[in-house]
């Protein structure tokens, strides 16, 4: 399998403005909810029955504190899995862009201040790479809903807008695999 890792992706738990359907980006550091916190202890189970070469985390507090309720205290902060900067829409629902921006969409539109699909696309490729290169079996990934769902598409080497087309939870755990030389989605929002 030398070259071509499983890598485990885990979305951080429930905070606040998760819950209230807020893009809460790469500015805003909240912490877990009650809710979030033990939704990232229940998790600890199902991940250490996986060995993992390369453990990493976004530099948010909110992924950090997901992966030490896991059971992974000593993961690396890796500064590309931060997520999407969201400039001037940071707190804000959807709902509410939509007011001055009908039928705006992070994925085409973009973030007024902050990034577009793909800036984060390109923070995304780093991350890939950098767990094909380094973890010869199984890497684990703590991080936020958008910049996974953006490395999901990237691993498969899609565009980095078709992150749109994959939903993923709070408190959810994906493996990105291969079939044989191609690389796929083998577990979704699990």
């Amino acid at each position: 399998m030398s070259g071509k890792p499983e890598l485990w992706l885990v979305r951080h738990g429930e905070t606040e403005w998760s819950r209230d359907h807020r893009h809460t980006g790469s500015r805003t550091d909240l912490p877990l909810t009650a809710a979030g916190e033990q939704a990232a202890r229940a998790m600890s189970g199902r991940l250490a029955q996986t060995a993992y070469d390369l453990v990493l985390t976004s530099p948010l507090r909110r992924a950090r504190d997901t992966a030490r309720l896991a059971g992974f205290p000593a993961a690396e902060v890796e500064p590309d899995a931060r997520e999407w900067d969201y400039g001037d829409y940071e707190g804000i629902t959807t709902a509410e862009i939509r007011k001055a921006r009908p039928g705006w969409t992070v994925w085409a539109g973009g973030a007024e201040g902050g990034e577009d699909a793909a800036a984060v696309g390109e923070r995304a490729d780093r991350v890939v790479e950098r767990v094909r290169r380094c973890a010869p079996e199984r890497a684990l990934l703590f991080a936020h809903g958008h910049l996974l769902r953006v490395l999901a598409a990237r691993w498969i080497d899609r565009p980095a807008a078709e992150g749109a087309l994959y939903r993923l939870d709070t408190g959810s755990v994906s493996v990105l695999g291969w079939e044989r030389e191609t690389p796929t989605i083998t577990r979704w929002n699990c």
